[in-house]
């Protein structure tokens, strides 16, 4: 059976609320026209959600370890620091299996505002890393096309882990957040929840490994702020611990998984920042 986006959501125990508010990111942005990374040198600026990047450098369709899919979708440039740490995420499994770490998402050529699927990876710091592995960088771009994800580590219901998760998975998992560029981690809560209740010794790794909606089938790095670009604005630090509290007992709460039946106010958005206004008009 065939199920659209929405409904597989919602199948993999995201709530409804939750849903609705990834449905209407889907928007035109004038970002997702721009066609050419800007001249000069690289500089991350602004935040995730709100931001852009300068002198992009754009992945290889192809690395040491991984490939990168749906390139139609003109999203595979960055900041250096963040195609680097794929390149080095790619070597790293390299050496443990010949099977391929699949790369998604990183920023448009000058970042800024996806028109759907994103809110973040805007200032070139944010890439997404399927879970599941492919055999050959022919076949990983051939059976994923738009509508058709990798298999969920996440069993139906969004309580377990399902049976594709492995070693590989949480080896990919771990060697990111150890990763000292590495800011935080976007994972599902019932992956969050499984390692905190594996882990034994070192849990420190853990800390990194923030629970969020959806990401059961790929998880989001996003790195520090890197030298070189002092517009760069870091998010909040990550609390202190492993996070393995009730924190991510929440997530799991009658609360966390209802809708809210409360009309939420329209906040208003702040503006960008002025050296990206003038990178998207200069485009």
């Amino acid at each position: 059976m065939s199920h659209s986006p929405f409904a597989r959501l919602v199948h993999r125990g995201l709530p409804l609320v939750a849903c609705l508010i990834i449905a209407s990111l889907a928007q035109a942005s004038p970002w997702s026209k721009v066609k050419t990374i800007s001249p000069g040198p690289a500089a991350a600026i602004g935040g995730p959600s709100r931001g852009c990047i300068a002198g992009a450098q754009v992945l290889p369709a192809r690395g040491t370890g991984y490939v990168s899919i749906r390139r139609h979708r003109n999203r595979y440039y960055g900041h250096p620091e963040t195609v680097r740490f794929v390149t080095d995420l790619g070597k790293a499994l390299e050496k443990r299996t010949d099977s391929l770490m699949m790369v998604g998402d990183l920023s448009q050529p000058r970042g800024g505002l996806m028109s759907s699927k994103h809110r973040s990876h805007q200032n070139g710091m944010d890439v997404d890393i399927w879970f599941r592995l492919a055999d050959s960088a022919r076949r990983a771009s051939g059976r994923h096309p738009e509508e058709h994800d990798p298999d969920s580590m996440v069993a139906p219901g969004g309580l377990y882990l399902s049976k594709h998760w492995g070693k590989n998975q949480r080896y990919l998992l771990k060697t990111s957040a150890d990763d000292p560029r590495v800011d935080r981690i976007f994972v599902n809560p019932a992956i969050k929840r499984a390692l905190c209740q594996s882990e034994k010794g070192d849990r420190k790794w853990l800390r990194k490994l923030r629970p969020w909606w959806g990401h059961d089938a790929h998880f989001h790095v996003r790195l520090k702020c890197p030298k070189g670009s002092p517009s760069c604005k870091q998010q909040t630090p990550v609390p202190p611990g492993d996070g393995c509290d009730n924190s991510l007992a929440w997530w799991f709460s009658e609360e966390a998984r209802t809708p809210s039946k409360k009309p939420k106010k329209k906040k208003l958005e702040p503006s960008i920042p002025a050296a990206c206004r003038a990178l998207l008009s200069s485009s």
